[in-house]
């Protein structure tokens, strides 16, 4: 499997998708997001330090449609290009109950590690997400601490807030969320 790249700008600085071809379509095997010292670009190349970039119209379509959900757009993401191979199982019944979070809704790890049937997990999801190999398409921004801090996020915290924000998800003066919509 030969893998490639493609870079897009965003008003979050830059993001990058890896991903590669089969014979039955292309598939998305990861996405970087910028923080603010480290770009995705230099990220990706920490996992794939021989990987060369290049682009096809699938990738194109999906990286305008980060663009745009970046952007504040409502934005629904299918899931049928994303290499699930890439996720050990429980990560991937995390990202799947993440994936169901509506948009202007939160949820915490807590209530995710209830939901997928992980006794005292809340741990196991943050870390879960925290690995995310495909963040904005599957929305692990929406999931949050107990105590409504924000907890962690690749983009960087204050792009989680933001694109919270753009949802309509409301901040008290301390920084926690303030919002009644908890999915799970």
């Amino acid at each position: 499997m030969k893998l490639f790249y493609s870079t897009y700008s965003s008003q979050f600085e830059e993001f990058t998708i890896v991903w590669y071809e089969t014979k039955s379509g292309v598939r998305i095997q990861r996405i970087f997001l910028s923080e603010e010292k480290n770009k995705s670009e230099t990220k990706m190349r920490k996992y794939y330090p021989t990987i060369k970039t290049s682009n096809t119209e699938v990738i194109i379509t999906i990286g305008e449609k980060i663009q745009q959900f970046l952007l504040g757009e409502e934005i629904q993401f299918e899931l049928e290009l994303l290499d699930f191979s890439v996720c050990y199982e429980i990560q991937k019944e995390v990202i799947l109950a993440e994936y169901e979070i509506p948009r202007g809704w939160v949820s915490t790890y807590a209530r995710i590690a209830n939901h997928i049937g992980i006794t005292n997990g809340a741990r196991v999801v943050g870390n879960a997400l925290a690995k995310n190999p495909f963040p904005i398409i599957i929305p692990c921004h929406r999931a949050i601490r107990s105590d409504g801090t924000l907890g962690g996020y690749q983009g960087g915290l204050s792009m989680k807030r933001l694109l919270l924000e753009m949802e309509g998800i409301n901040f008290q003066k301390n920084g926690k969320v303030q919002n009644r919509k908890f999915y799970y």
